[in-house]
């Protein structure tokens, strides 16, 4: 410690420092302990002092030049190409925005069958609720059959009186064409044949309204004419149920289909046939159709004559022209299990090229969403396909039928009044 003082002191006088005392140990080793003093003692005065330690040379200037351009031209080059990225996907994004055949207004829609009474009654009997899956030939209601049993009776009495009529004026009909003209004269004849002609025109129109009559009993069980859900039920027993005025609806679960109203822009993209995606709003798996048929006509406000028969065309101070919307309907293929069809719901809709389906490579997923759209902003991508909607002409049309009722055949009088004329020289017989 004592011979550490001075020499601190002298490097604050500026004094060269006076040498430590060597023991044996440094001076078994040579001279490295002075060397070592030596360079401490510099880097201490240099501290003191306040000047910055002495550097080493470098020996490659030139690496280290070279090292730091090529560094400034890393980053220039990562620059470069983070910005040609942005620039490439904001052009597919725009071009996918534009002109691919998509579009976020889509529903789902469906055909509901309005049930409507064909007799007139109160209800006395109501067998379904609101939002109920039924069948079809499900009994949803009942009318009171009272008044309809009785004209069902009554019917069947008045067919049976016409029957008897019907078959003693024919038998007095007949005896009459047996007798000589001695017996008979031919204006009695007539007058018998005419007898027999109104009895029979009698009894088939007996016969019809019997079948009118027995018609409308069962006509007041009100069934169901397709398998669906029953919707907005506000019907209640105890209404009346007027006749050709509906009072029940029911969804068909089989008809349901989605719209897609595509720009007008996007049109050249889609065909008869195209496979198409429709995902509903809160749902992940997407509704696998095909397009079925593309709308050819939509209203325009132009068309409207004004004044004297004369075309009403509105003037157009804007500066954007929206395009038109074309409905588009998509038929359901596939229905993920976990996926409610309700209709009303919102869709986004997407139509896919022929090319691009489930065998798709990667290939042609990497065409499709880069090099297709930079193509097309271009000018140079594959023209719209020829004749793609002409599939719908040259498909059958499709027949909707339902069971009608038909009328029965007449029945013999003789089946209904047998024995009451069973010949010239036999008694007649009542049933």
């Amino acid at each position: 410690m004592a011979a550490t003082l001075p020499r601190d002191a002298a490097k604050l006088h500026g004094e060269p420092p006076a040498a430590a005392p060597v023991d044996a140990a440094d001076a078994a080793h040579g001279s490295a302990a002075p060397d070592a003093v030596a360079l401490d003692t510099g880097d201490r005065a240099a501290d003191i002092v306040g000047l910055p330690p002495q550097e080493a040379p470098s020996a490659t200037p030139l690496r280290d030049t070279l090292g730091r351009f090529m560094l400034g031209a890393g980053k220039h080059l990562a620059t470069l190409g983070i910005a040609l990225i942005a620039v490439l996907i904001s052009v597919v994004t725009w071009q996918h925005y534009v002109t691919a055949p998509w579009t976020r207004n889509g529903s789902v829609r469906v055909q509901v069958a309005n049930v409507a009474p064909q007799v007139p009654g109160k209800i006395v009997e109501l067998r379904v609720s609101d939002n109920q899956f039924v069948h079809k030939g499900d009994v949803l209601y009942v009318i009171d059959p009272f008044d309809f049993e009785v004209a069902v009776r009554v019917g069947k009495a008045l067919v049976d009186q016409r029957a008897a009529d019907l078959e003693v004026k024919q038998a007095e009909f007949d005896r009459r064409q047996h007798l000589s003209n001695l017996a008979t004269t031919p204006e009695e004849q007539q007058i018998f044949a005419g007898n027999a002609a109104q009895a029979k025109a009698a009894y088939e129109a007996a016969v019809h309204q019997l079948a009118q009559a027995e018609l409308n009993l069962k006509r007041t069980s009100v069934a169901s004419p397709v398998d669906g859900y029953v919707t907005n039920l506000l019907l209640r027993a105890g209404d009346y149920a007027v006749t050709g005025v509906s009072n029940i609806s029911v969804i068909d679960s089989d008809s349901f289909w989605i719209d897609g109203y595509f720009e007008e822009t996007k049109m050249a993209r889609v065909c008869i046939g195209d496979r198409a995606e429709a995902q509903l709003v809160g749902y992940a798996k997407p509704i696998i159709g095909h397009v079925k048929t593309v709308t050819r006509g939509v209203s325009v406000s132009n068309a409207a004559t004004g004044t004297q028969g004369l075309p009403n065309v509105d003037p157009i101070y804007t500066w954007v022209r929206l395009a038109q919307r074309v409905p588009v309907r998509v038929a359901i293929d596939t229905v993920p299990p976990d996926v409610p069809l309700v209709s009303g719901m919102t869709a986004t809709v997407t139509i896919r090229q022929p090319s691009v389906g489930h065998h798709q490579t990667g290939l042609d997923r990497f065409r499709a969403s880069f090099v297709d759209p930079i193509m097309d902003l271009l000018g140079a991508g594959d023209p719209p396909r020829a004749n793609c909607l002409q599939a719908t002409s040259q498909q059958r049309p499709e027949v909707e039928a339902i069971p009608y009722s038909r009328e029965p055949a007449v029945p013999p009088a003789q089946t209904i009044a047998p024995g009451l004329a069973p010949g010239i020289d036999a008694s007649p017989r009542l049933p």
